[in-house]
């Protein structure tokens, strides 16, 4: 296939393997991603799409599926006013498989300062189990932002679990009961750029003292990519763990420009990186504070360089306003409902009119 569709004409993205371009006559675009057999096209031109799968169907024995619905067990509604992706289905197996489509639903997938130590003095469950369903929640946090920092945090416990953290697991299955047909909302936005959040937790991890790192980007609408992940390093400020996170997140806006120049759709401008800590975004800028930088590790001031280069440029938001609090740690309801929306994520509001 790869050679079939670099004959056709195709440039594969030296950024992203899977991704594969081609710019046709009235500078038209064809756009294709592969993974293993399955493939996916879209354009701007009607015509073109059509030519490339009979091309590629006569070349190879393929299926036209039509408009996409379904991949990869994502769920895909599409019309006019918008774009809705879930896991519905995937969800309501899930609850089946470990035997909770009967249970009462929460409001929260976590409780509120409730802290989780490797070694609490409970019992230890079975180790299999626990690992499937923190595998499968991971697997759906392709489409549930909400969900990602406590599938993040219990997989730090798959090689010990204890009744606790399987309890704390379920508990996040009884609020995917409540919210098993929720996915994201993807709305046309005139003149879309593409902005980051990032956002730490210092010292969250009571067992090594490690901070979070959370990031999201969008391109005005629902978003597309985040992450929550704990630090490789102790960080000593909760400035320090601010700065760690930004240069993740920058790294990850890096790549995600070379992405949009390959499809042809560069940004001119610096991608806005919004950081609710005032001290980090001063160390980024000013590299001359010896004594609160010179021990972060120097991969990290990468950071400096990406926004001097004009890559980057991070900007102050106020706490509750920073999108990547989510991935960090517990929210409360209300601001868990707050930021779920800020991220798109609701319920399949396509139904109706699909």
């Amino acid at each position: 296939m790869d050679s079939h569709l670099l004959d056709q004409g195709f440039q594969r993205s030296p950024n992203e393997p899977t991704l594969y371009v081609k710019h046709t006559k009235g500078k038209s675009l064809l756009i294709v991603s592969l993974y293993v057999d399955d493939l996916l096209v879209t354009g701007d031109n009607l015509e073109e799409i059509q030519r490339f799968k009979e091309r590629v169907m006569h070349e190879f024995e393929m299926s036209d599926l039509g408009l996409m619905k379904y991949f990869l067990g994502i769920e895909v509604d599409q019309s006019e006013s918008g774009i809705f992706i879930s896991q519905h289905k995937y969800a309501l197996d899930m609850l089946k498989k470990f035997s909770m489509e009967n249970c009462k639903s929460v409001a929260t997938p976590l409780v509120l300062n409730e802290k989780l130590h490797k070694d609490d003095g409970e019992p230890k469950v079975e180790g299999s189990t626990f690992r499937s369903l923190i595998g499968s929640l991971l697997y759906l946090t392709a489409t549930r932002p909400d969900l990602m920092f406590s599938a993040s945090l219990l997989s730090r416990f798959m090689q010990s679990p204890s009744q606790k953290h399987f309890g704390v697991a379920k508990r996040v299955l009884r609020y995917l009961k409540g919210t098993a047909n929720y996915g994201i909302y993807y709305t046309n936005v005139e003149d879309a750029t593409l902005i980051g959040y990032s956002d730490s937790d210092w010292a969250g991890c009571l067992d090594d003292y490690k901070s979070t790192s959370g990031y999201v980007f969008s391109f005005g609408s629902g978003a597309f990519t985040w992450n929550s992940r704990k630090q490789d390093i102790v960080a000593q400020s909760t400035a320090e763990a601010e700065y760690v996170a930004a240069a993740s997140t920058a790294n990850q806006a890096i790549w995600l420009r070379k992405i949009l120049f390959d499809l042809q759709q560069p940004e001119e401008e610096p991608t806005t990186i919004f950081v609710d800590n005032k001290s980090a975004i001063s160390i980024a800028e000013n590299p001359v504070q010896h004594g609160r930088t010179k021990h972060i590790n120097v991969k990290f001031h990468a950071l400096r360089e990406a926004e001097k280069n004009g890559e980057i440029k991070l900007v102050h938001c106020t706490s509750n306003l920073q999108q990547a609090d989510i991935f960090t740690k517990a929210l409360p309801r209300a601001k868990l409902e707050f930021m779920k929306s800020l991220l798109g994520v609701s319920k399949n509001n396509l139904k109706e009119e699909c």
